[in-house]
């Protein structure tokens, strides 16, 4: 792939029931999830529109789970090395999940974790195309992505040791602490804030929508739940904190309220 080191290229979806994921957030965000490829790993393509990918949808299974999968979130950050960047990763205090492997047409990648035991993929891939998974303004696509950290400071260091991320704005939030934006190359993807900020330590990723209330109750009516917002957030948008069925956090963000 041709983006830069240290942007996002793909989310996945870990799902222990992957049809009822894929019927959930369809109605959520308007995905269309493909069915996975016959004869191999349940692995299931989310569409925004058109054949333009936001990420894939993977089912968990029972060796998965015994092993202490769980459904979570997840997302790729795209480097120039794999290997590289999975040894300064490990140098710098985070550990292995999945040992880099080549898939032939897709890339090589590695699950790792930073220093507090977060997970993330790192990659490189196959396509000579850009990934466009990450879109501050496309609908269906991730908007914007956000760390909950035990040390700001200490993740500060590490994401931008490995990725190149600098960290040149903030948004003072008085008691609970500073949410710093992340720079990563020519764009903004996203934030780092204090854990105390958010419901646990983790990335959530926030996806876009065109209509925040008409989400939020696609939400509810599907079995997930709405934990704050909707609200306004800087820029105008408006935007939600919400798990799945599952208990797989999530955020959606939009430009308008249907105030329905």
């Amino acid at each position: 792939m041709t983006n830069p080191h240290g942007t996002p290229i793909w989310y996945e979806l870990l799902s222990a029931d992957a049809d009822a994921s894929s019927d959930f957030y369809a109605k959520v965000l308007g995905w269309t999830v493909h069915d996975a490829d016959a004869g191999g790993m349940d692995y299931r393509m989310i569409d925004t529109g058109g054949g333009d990918f936001a990420g894939g949808l993977m089912q968990l299974t029972s060796e998965m789970q015994a092993g202490g999968a769980k459904p979570a979130w997840l997302f790729y950050i795209g480097v120039d090395d794999v290997d590289a960047a999975v040894e300064q990763v490990t140098t710098l205090g985070g550990a292995v999940q999945m040992p880099a492997i080549t898939m032939e047409g897709v890339g090589r990648m590695a699950m790792v974790t930073d220093p507090h035991g977060i997970p993330f993929y790192v990659m490189r891939g196959a396509s000579p195309e850009a990934s466009r998974a990450f879109d501050y303004k496309g609908v269906g696509k991730c908007s914007w992505n956000e760390l909950a950290t035990p040390d700001q400071a200490a993740a500060h260091a590490f994401y931008g040791a490995v990725f190149g991320w600098t960290f040149p704005d903030k948004m003072p939030m008085g008691p609970a602490g500073d949410y710093v934006f992340v720079q990563a190359a020519d764009q903004t993807i996203g934030a780092i804030m204090p854990a105390s900020m958010g419901p646990a330590p983790g990335w959530q990723f926030y996806f876009r929508a065109t209509d925040i209330d008409a989400a939020a109750e696609a939400v509810r009516a599907n079995g997930g739940t709405v934990h704050d917002g909707p609200m306004e957030v800087p820029g105008g948008d408006w935007a939600l904190n919400a798990s799945d069925p599952a208990g797989v956090r999530f955020g959606v963000v939009a430009a308008a309220r249907g105030e329905g």
